[in-house]
């Protein structure tokens, strides 16, 4: 093997001892700092990665929670479904319109005298059931209020709304008054 060109040219006394100690350690700075410039490109991409890995877990995390949200409504919906298939009154035989409002709209449903009187003394409940309207006893009407709230379309008040300083609290509204 050849001899090195730093030591060649000490023994062709063109460079003295010190200068060349001098070259090597500066060759060796430069050596080392570049190992530590790779080592610090290498750092920054375990830390991107690590990055790119907390952000696609949080990602992951957000849709898992949208999907359980989504399945735990599908399971509400499913539940109110079943109550009311379960527990609904029949309205085969109603003769009488009872209207009732759902939102800013009228609707009426035709029922016998005998739901017409449950429903306005608030035994029986109105609820909104797929594209229909069914009507349920009320403690069903309460389970599925505590489900979706939304879905209650008409709950009367058993005891009434009595207000104190009510003009007309003395005068009784007749049973058959039908708006």
């Amino acid at each position: 093997m050849g001899i090195s060109l730093q030591d060649q040219l000490l023994k062709a006394g063109l460079v003295d001892k010190k200068k060349a100690s001098e070259v090597r350690k500066e060759k060796q700075k430069q050596a080392k700092q570049q190992r530590k410039g790779h080592a610090q490109s290498t750092d920054e991409v375990k830390q991107a990665a690590k990055e790119a890995q907390r952000v696609q877990a949080e990602r992951d995390r957000q849709l898992n929670l949208q999907r359980k949200a989504e399945a735990d409504r599908r399971a509400v919906q499913a539940q109110i479904r079943q109550l009311i298939e379960m527990n609904q009154v029949a309205l085969d035989e109603g003769q009488l319109a009872y209207s009732f409002t759902d939102g800013s709209k009228v609707k009426k449903l035709y029922v016998s005298e005998q739901i017409q009187s449950r429903l306005s003394r608030g035994q029986l409940a109105i609820t909104r059931f797929d594209d229909h309207y069914a009507v349920v006893p009320i403690g069903v009407a309460e389970k599925i209020a505590q489900r979706d709230g939304s879905t209650i379309v008409l709950r009367n008040d058993p005891a009434g709304d009595v207000d104190e300083d009510d003009p007309y609290a003395d005068f009784q509204v007749p049973d058959d008054l039908m708006w």
